[in-house]
Parts: C-alpha cells; sequence; structure tokens
C-alpha cells in the first residue's frame, strides 16, 4: 500500500486583489555549473508577451523564467490607524 500525503488549506488564507505584486531584479546564477556566482545585471522583470501566454512567463530583457526574478508585494494595511 502506498503512502499518500495529504495537504490541507486553511480558508482563512485568500489572496486579495488590493496586492500589487512586482518582479524585480533577476537573481539567476549563471556561473553555478562551474562553481561562480555571477548574475547577469538585469534590473526588472518585463514580460515577454501578451499577459495569459507563455511568453509573458519569460523576461524580454535577459530570457530568463519570472521565477528568477525577486517577487515584490505590496500590501496595503487595511488595519491601519486612523
Amino acid at each position: 500500500m502506498k503512502k499518500r500525503q495529504v495537504v490541507m488549506r486553511k480558508e482563512s488564507v485568500r489572496r486579495s486583489s488590493s496586492n500589487q505584486v512586482r518582479y524585480g531584479e533577476c537573481q539567476k546564477n549563471h556561473a553555478a555549473n562551474i562553481g561562480g556566482y555571477a548574475v547577469d545585471g538585469c534590473r526588472e522583470f518585463m514580460a515577454g508577451g501578451a499577459e495569459g501566454t507563455a511568453a509573458a512567463l519569460s523576461c524580454a530583457a535577459c530570457g530568463c523564467h519570472r521565477n528568477f526574478h525577486r517577487r515584490e508585494v505590496d500590501r496595503e494595511d487595511s488595519s491601519s490607524p486612523s
């Protein structure tokens, strides 16, 4: 009998539409295969295609996948003091 892992998600954790996601500088290590460290200097992710297409996940500037870029979330704090 195989073991199965069950993942349960909390219902209270939901993504709000007020969060703005921006992808910053590229973190891809281009010299990892030779044991070094070198980044390409790409400062900000620019989508390579229209939203919803596969090309939108690659950067037009450096060619890397969006996951290699630093993810920055701007959250609006709804519980700020008045």
